[in-house]
């Protein structure tokens, strides 16, 4: 059983699910980022999981790690069976977005920074998407993966707000908030910019977007 303290209150594994379906539409809300009730129930569902820590880091060559992107990509691309390919790239779309929205103040220590999370993991949503856009039953499975890809940016910033009240995380280092700006155009990270009294202006940097 997991729990955790938050606000004071004890969370369980029974109560996870219904807390974190809460604080998502609550920051979903506050950012004014609108998305269809299948995808928040998904986000729910990715939240609940990997609060598991056993769903998100497995046994490697290292020891227990989180396994990187591009061994995930490179293993979905030597797959033939379609399906299981589809699977794997869901995983990494999964993985790359929690890890940008719950872990974004620890990818500077990286050697890849949270742009790197927010391309694979957009790409990998896209590929999910398209691949089941050609089966009639899959259609509405198609379309919430797409709108994972479409909105990655927002809904790492949804994800890292529910993070922040649940203590999960914390951006406090303000060079730290600019730089992730720098690299996604976070409008999140540019709110709370403003909000110190530093006006976020692009130094010839293209902004990124999915």
């Amino acid at each position: 059983m997991i729990a955790q303290c938050t606000g004071g209150s004890l969370i369980t594994q029974a109560s996870l699910r219904e807390y974190f379906h809460n604080e998502l539409n609550e920051a979903l809300n506050h950012q004014k980022i609108r998305a269809e009730g299948e995808t928040v129930c998904y986000l729910t569902n990715l939240l609940t999981m990997y609060a598991r820590s056993d769903e998100l880091f497995e046994q490697t060559d290292y020891g227990v790690d989180i396994k990187p992107l591009a061994v995930t990509y490179s293993e979905a691309l030597s797959e033939t069976s379609v399906q299981l390919r589809t699977r794997i790239m869901q995983r990494l779309g999964d993985t790359a977005l929690f890890i940008a929205g719950v872990f974004a103040d620890s990818l500077n220590r990286k050697l890849v920074d949270i742009d790197y999370y927010v391309a694979m993991g957009g790409s990998a949503y896209a590929t999910v998407s398209d691949s089941m856009r050609g089966y009639r039953a899959e259609k509405s499975l198609a379309s919430l993966f797409n709108e994972l890809r479409e909105k990655f940016i927002d809904f790492v910033d949804v994800l890292n707000e529910v993070s922040e009240r649940s203590h999960l995380s914390s951006d406090k280092d303000v060079l730290r908030l600019y730089e992730i700006w720098m690299r996604t155009g976070s409008k999140r990270r540019e709110a709370q910019l403003r909000k110190l009294g530093i006006e976020p202006v692009h130094t010839g940097k293209a902004e990124f977007r999915n």
